[in-house]
């Protein structure tokens, strides 16, 4: 039996007194990891789990691909002091931890409505084998009244015990920010919230102890889980104004940029980077609309948002076509170079989706695609169904079009000159994420696009 549920700082105020906590996490996402490292730096026995037996192999190896360099060289070290261990066996690490992280993912369906029986088929592993005392902590975004619905009646039937009673339940969404350090959290506060009083310590002092952080404890789970919707709702819908002001400025001459750049600087708001909506932010709104419609009620201004920024790829293959017409391009056949199919810049992050659908509806009106990104091998965007090219000089070869989808920093630094010349004599840029300066592209005689440049068109 573990004493998880009813812990109190008193039990984890040394490394030795933590050290004998086992804390697993599963779901081995970016925030997942994150969070494997501070528990196993706090001196928690930490235990990272996933069902892919390709990212634990990654992580045994200590070099995962998706992952920053500094922090495979931290989760080696944490392995090689036996802070830290990786396993795709759900059921066996569940019956010997004392608290378990869930970070798993909620999918969507072709008509956008949420699946959960991922959700459901991790809550039934774990149930069937956890600890009497031990406490659960859900740590991913969720549906609202799921970890009392959902979660909590899977754990219950499938380990025959009660929440609250036997075991402990918390809910608590971990986000570490990109740009924080691996030695330092830098989270400035983390919400939380719990089945029972004692259940809301419990799962405070493990955060606090972990992230050192300040913990902000809510009443009622259903409210934490709206708080942390609306979190990415509201980045969606402020994401969708500045996507409907940059195409304002695209056909007014306005360069978006300059006011991104000001208001930035010198105004108390900030302004996003207009462009596609990025998968977590597109989930929050498409859960609270989802719920929104079950409870009679109505959200048309996320609904709005989400149509707008939805069309941000329409748009996107709008750029395209208007830059080969200006170039004196026929669409059909015309070939495009997709540089970039990463989730975030300068890393192996997992493909971003939307990078997929552009390559899709580009190739529908029959353009030829080839794309390449130097963080993925030839073979690896083959398998992941990429028209692919080994180099960047393949697939700029020729080119009608080139189209950058991620600011990697080799992009940035792209040899325009030299790019000209490998190019057709006549060739167009399409910067969907600013990094081409737009000035020097036109000089080298390309035709510039850009999302919200309406400057150097010819």
């Amino acid at each position: 039996m573990s004493a998880a549920m009813a812990v109190e700082e008193k039990n984890l105020d040394s490394p030795e007194k933590r050290r004998k906590f086992t804390v697993s996490v599963i779901g081995c996402s970016r925030n997942g990891l994150l969070l494997a490292h501070f528990l196993a730096k706090a001196g928690f026995t930490t235990i990272a789990v996933d069902k892919n037996h390709s990212i634990i192999d990654f992580l045994r190896n200590g070099n995962a691909p998706f992952l920053a360099p500094e922090l495979n060289t931290l989760l080696k070290k944490h392995m090689q002091s036996n802070f830290l261990a990786f396993t795709s066996d759900i059921r066996e690490i569940s019956s010997r931890s004392d608290v378990i992280f869930l970070f798993v993912q909620t999918i969507f369906d072709q008509k956008k409505k949420p699946d959960y029986s991922h959700v459901e088929k991790v809550c039934k592993e774990v149930g069937t084998s956890m600890r009497k005392g031990c406490l659960i902590i859900v740590a991913s975004t969720i549906g609202v009244g799921l970890t009392e619905r959902l979660v909590k009646e899977e754990l219950e039937n499938a380990s025959g015990m009660r929440a609250g009673i036997d075991f402990g339940l918390a809910f608590s969404p971990i986000r570490v920010p990109t740009e924080s350090s691996f030695n330092d959290p830098a989270v400035t506060s983390q919400f939380v919230s719990a089945l029972t009083e004692q259940n809301l310590e419990s799962a405070s002092t493990v955060l606090a102890t972990a992230l050192k952080a300040e913990i902000i404890r809510i009443d009622g789970i259903k409210t934490a889980e709206v708080l942390d919707l609306f979190k990415d709702a509201f980045k969606d819908v402020n994401f969708a104004l500045t996507n409907e002001i940059a195409q304002f400025c695209e056909k007014t001459g306005i360069d978006f940029m300059e006011i991104l750049n000001i208001a930035n600087k010198y105004s108390s708001y900030h302004l996003p980077t207009p462009g596609i909506t990025k998968e977590h932010t597109s989930k929050a709104s498409l859960l609270l609309i989802e719920e929104a419609a079950m409870a009679d009620a109505k959200l048309p201004i996320l609904a709005l948002a989400r149509k707008t920024n939805d069309e941000m790829l329409r748009h996107a293959l709008h750029l395209v076509i208007a830059g080969l017409q200006a170039c004196n391009k026929t669409v059909r056949r015309a070939k495009v170079a997709v540089l970039g199919v990463s989730s975030h810049a300068n890393m192996k992050k997992k493909c971003d989706p939307s990078t997929r659908k552009l390559v899709d509806l580009m190739k529908s009106k029959g353009m030829v695609v080839r794309v390449y990104d130097p963080f993925f091998s030839y073979k690896e965007l083959v398998e992941k169904g990429y028209p692919a090219e080994r180099t960047l000089k393949d697939a700029v070869e020729q080119a009608d079009c080139l189209v950058i989808t991620v600011g990697h920093d080799q992009f940035k630094r792209l040899n325009l000159k030299k790019i000209k010349i490998l190019a057709r004599k006549s060739v167009a840029i399409v910067d969907l994420c600013y990094a081409i300066d737009s000035v020097k592209a036109v000089k080298e005689g390309f035709i510039y696009r850009g999302l919200g440049r309406g400057i150097q068109v010819k």
